[in-house]
């Protein structure tokens, strides 16, 4: 392919995927993913393996009543051993390692070149200033892959932050052109604390076509019809490895731990991890 058609084949990408009416097409998404009737069920499914490689055989069952049943599928036993490491923070999902690395005070990057600031992600200023000078990492879930995320370590809940917004393409095409897109886009803002009193927060950043975010310690979806309370106090314990939730959809979690951790030895930007691999040890470990 030459470099032409390469800018070509990204200027369709993002027109496609970001110059229709996004919220429109997401609620569509939302509908049309929980129509359970098995040919159109099968014949989704087959379009979809048309644009990505979708491997299902280590799902744990091998017939989905609708779409959404096989974008939030489960896995069998043992398909992502977690490691146990007490001296590792996890991946908590299957996902491409984006942009990473240490805090300049409160910003971080969204791609090379583009800087966005933490108070805006998270829109908690105490919060970011928490994180100030920690790790980030951007853990981006591409549509096939596995949509459930894990505990990334021993854990609680603490407090859960919904903020509402676009739901731009998060793929780097995007990245590339439009600044301080996380910021722009729905999430939820999961405020986590280890054993050990380590702050480390989650943010699942939903895109287009995600019709919500689950998170097992709410009763409610969140979603484009969500409406609120805005912040929930939580006191949800997780195991290492334990269910938190899921997208349904592909999308991205942006990982915030305290600077006393560091990325573990294998972590490169493009890089693909699964739910359980090492993300950061301690830095007696590193």
């Amino acid at each position: 392919m030459t470099l032409a058609n390469l800018f070509l084949q990204e200027d369709i990408n993002f027109l496609l995927t970001n110059r229709i009416p996004r919220r429109l097409a997401t609620r569509f998404m939302g509908w049309f993913s929980k129509i359970e009737h098995p040919a159109v069920c099968a014949a989704s499914i087959a379009l979809w393996r048309l644009f990505a490689e979708l491997d299902l055989s280590d799902a744990r069952k091998d017939k989905f009543k609708s779409l959404l049943d096989c974008f939030t599928r489960e896995l069998k036993d043992g398909a992502r051993p977690v490691d146990a490491d007490a001296q590792t923070v996890v991946s908590p999902c299957d996902a491409i390692v984006g942009a990473h690395g240490r805090l300049a005070g409160t910003e971080l990057l969204q791609i090379k070149g583009f800087p966005y600031r933490l108070p805006d992600l998270l829109g908690a200023p105490e919060l970011a200033e928490r994180h100030r000078d920690g790790l980030y990492v951007t853990l981006r879930l591409t549509s096939s892959m596995y949509h459930r995320f894990h505990a990334p370590h021993d854990l609680s809940v603490e407090r859960i932050t919904y903020i509402s917004g676009d739901t731009w393409n998060v793929n780097p095409i995007a990245l590339r052109r439009i600044e301080q897109l996380f910021c722009k886009n729905e999430r939820a803002v999961i405020e986590t604390r280890l054993g050990n009193g380590d702050s480390v927060t989650l943010v699942p950043v939903a895109a287009i076509l995600v019709a919500c975010i689950r998170l097992n310690c709410l009763r409610a979806p969140l979603d484009l019809a969500y409406r609120g309370p805005n912040v929930v106090t939580c006191a949800a314990d997780y195991g290492k490895g334990d269910e938190m939730g899921w997208f349904e959809h592909g999308s991205t979690i942006v990982m915030l731990v305290p600077g006393n951790w560091r990325f573990a030895e294998s972590i490169e930007l493009g890089k693909v991890i699964r739910t359980g691999e090492p993300l950061f040890r301690t830095a007696a470990e590193a």
